[in-house]
């Protein structure tokens, strides 16, 4: 119940790693806005699950947070349920697999814009509301940092290591009120959108460079989010923690 009381808006968690994110806060006493863009099925379900095993509870935001106007509306909706906001998980983010020769605008731009612009301009709105010692959890990825990064990871990498710049400056400004900024870092993990346009010989292949042998699982990562998003974690601030397994060392 360490999370007793506080209230956590996780985009992009109808499933895999944001679903997995929202049951364990719930599950630490967290209240949960679950934020979904289309499947409203899956995000019923995550709903579901929560609200029937507490201690926390979920509601459902429809809201596309690539826009300015859909980060405004899944603030509105939060702050006209639960009347306030202590924790953002911005978990919501793109991975297409293209090389230089086929990268084009709009892969570039949904890119930036899903992956970028997107958890900036919700955290700019967010900020007036979030509480003292509330916390701001941005993703990249352990790809920023691997040498054998694939040339078809262009556009997905640029953007995540410029998240992880805007997450260091923002841990100075935000500090100041002590919101905490970090960033978490999955090596590989076993999600749909991992697996596709990947053979399974590829994912063989990229499984095989783990020591373990084997792709991350969703409920590997939600654990760490739960401990930066609690009080212990108030002297965490700036950080990209890694949590791959040994993927990248």
């Amino acid at each position: 119940m360490s999370l007793a009381g506080r209230v956590a808006i996780v985009t992009g968690s109808s499933r895999s790693i944001g679903a997995s994110i929202a049951k364990r806060l719930a599950k630490d006493g967290a209240s949960v806005v679950v934020n979904y863009v289309s499947n409203s099925a899956a995000a019923d379900e995550v709903i579901g699950e929560i609200n029937s095993k507490g201690p926390g509870k979920a509601i459902g935001v429809k809201a596309d947070v690539s826009s300015i106007a859909g980060a405004q509306s899944l603030l509105d909706a939060t702050m006209k349920h639960f009347g306030k906001l202590d924790i953002l998980v911005l978990n919501a983010g793109i991975m297409a697999s293209k090389v230089l020769a086929e990268t084009d605008e709009k892969n570039f731009d949904d890119h930036f814009n899903i992956n970028v612009k997107g958890p900036l301009f919700l955290t700019k709105a967010a900020a007036p509301l979030l509480t003292a010692g509330g916390r701001v959890i941005f993703f990249s990825s352990t790809l920023t940092k691997a040498s054998g990064v694939l040339p078809n990871a262009l556009a997905y990498v640029a953007s995540k290591a410029a998240v992880e710049q805007i997450s260091r400056v923002l841990a100075k400004d935000l500090g100041a009120r002590g919101i905490t900024v970090n960033t978490i870092s999955p090596g590989p993990v076993d999600t749909p959108l991992f697996r596709e346009g990947k053979t399974e010989q590829q994912i063989q292949f990229i499984s095989n460079l783990n020591p373990s042998k084997r792709l991350g699982q969703p409920d590997e990562i939600s654990p760490i989010v739960a401990f930066l998003s609690s009080s212990e974690a108030g002297w965490i601030n700036g950080q990209n923690i890694l949590v791959n397994g040994g993927f990248v060392v």
